[in-house]
């Protein structure tokens, strides 16, 4: 039988363990296994322990203090030496049922979700038939409170998209700490951002704010070395418009609303992951009793 997980992905601090705590408890309430594979070996904080932890095989403060290595440098080394050593999570996912979600914490580090091969690797030995053979589904969250700073949006839209497209397994794209901008931003605004496309490019705060402070920058005679320079610059500008267009040309991307605050909000969520890997189509029906069956007779 098929097992089915969950792969928590995206920037490091847009809640990806906070997430993974409240999809936990919400499957707890609602009499659902869980199983929490926590695959960043710098995490050290959590609200439920995990039941799998990569640091139970290796660190990436042993691999800094070992190896020489700075904290990106040992991260990959980290999930290299997974690589070489898959039985830790074969032996260890083997056992569970179709009854169970694994859900799998993954670490922030972009370098994994655009040019690193190590996750479509990991995602080809977890989902391969004939071994462990996990349906599996990748949830990319991006804090809700990019939508601020077009240019964190667009960025952090592109990288969900590079690894949608790196990864090749049903991926749904999800928008965090919603609460943190209820004040912030009309619900009827904030509809625009569901979907990256250029025109978002029109009214972006930064550059009215720019405007209205009557901020008019000389790029001959500017320092290139100031950030305020290069980032309302027309080059920067140029490079924001490729990067939507981009965007919109494939049309991959759009975005759930997540509040972790919220139950009902975690709900919807689950039952786009379950969607995507097929949860409920694989169920067994439930035979009902004999004096039901006298009932309904």
């Amino acid at each position: 039988m098929s097992k089915f997980g969950v792969m928590v992905m995206g920037p490091a601090g847009v809640g990806k363990s906070t997430f993974c705590a409240s999809l936990i408890t919400h499957l707890q309430l609602s009499r659902r296994s869980a199983f929490y594979v926590n695959l960043d070996p710098a995490a050290e904080h959590f609200e439920h322990q995990p039941d799998l932890d990569i640091k139970d095989l290796i660190s990436v403060e042993d691999v800094m203090e070992e190896v020489g290595l700075g904290p990106n440098g040992g991260l990959i080394y980290c999930f290299e030496f997974l690589m070489q050593n898959l039985d830790f999570l074969s032996e260890a996912l083997d056992s569970l049922t179709e009854e169970y979600l694994i859900i799998f914490d993954m670490p922030g580090q972009i370098e994994l979700y655009t040019h690193v091969p190590v996750l479509p690797t990991l995602v080809k030995f977890l989902s391969q038939p004939g071994a462990l053979d996990i349906r599996l589904c990748a949830a990319y969250l991006l804090e809700a409170t990019y939508v601020i700073d077009r240019a964190k949006y667009f960025a952090g839209s592109l990288s969900a998209m590079s690894a949608m497209m790196m990864l090749e397994v049903p991926h749904i794209n999800i928008l965090s700490k919603m609460d943190l901008i209820k004040d912030q931003m009309r619900k009827k605004d904030f509809k625009r951002f569901i979907t990256p496309d250029t025109s978002l490019l029109e009214d972006d705060p930064a550059d009215l704010a720019r405007k209205r402070a009557g901020v008019n920058i000389d790029a001959h005679y500017a320092d290139p070395n100031d950030k305020d320079v290069v980032m309302s610059g027309a080059s920067f500008k140029q490079l924001n418009t490729a990067v939507a267009n981009l965007l919109e040309s494939f049309s991959l991307v759009s975005y759930l609303k997540l509040d972790c605050t919220d139950e009902e909000s975690v709900a919807a969520i689950l039952s786009y992951i379950d969607d995507c890997i097929q949860y409920h189509e694989a169920q067994e029906p439930k035979e009902l009793p004999d004096e039901e069956y006298e009932e309904a007779e």
